[in-house]
């Protein structure tokens, strides 16, 4: 089963859309570079697979995988998997730095006052 051309057309024009959004949120300093790595390496296997379903017919065999509705779902399941990976691991990083920059913070806050303390015992 290949892509009929109304298909075709209107996936390139909606992956067309989906990086202009994605280039949007970048200049608008929505999403940084390296997280939107992610979502642009996406895109390009889809625009990939929508311009050469051939290709995937082709890694289906490979796989062994009967019917391309069941190879398609496939991929797309792997996609959210890596992109949900993606975010678990910047969540995951993002949650150390907060917690280093708390407690960092509470001890310049007890270190002021030690000082102001100082002060005043000096007056």
């Amino acid at each position: 089963m290949m892509l009929g051309s109304t298909l075709r057309v209107t996936l390139i024009v909606v992956l067309i859309i989906y990086f202009a959004i994605i280039l949007k949120l970048l200049k608008d300093k929505s999403l940084s570079l390296k997280y939107t790595l992610v979502w642009i390496f996406s895109g390009i296997c889809m625009f990939i697979l929508v311009l050469f379903p051939g290709l995937l017919l082709h890694m289906l065999r490979m796989l062994g995988i009967q019917g391309y509705m069941n190879g398609f779902f496939l991929f797309c399941i792997g996609f959210i998997m890596m992109i949900l990976m993606s975010i678990t691991s910047i969540v995951s990083r993002q949650n150390q730095k907060i917690r280093r920059l708390t407690q960092e913070n509470a001890l310049l806050e007890k270190r002021i006052r030690e000082l102001e303390d100082k002060v005043n015992a000096y007056r």
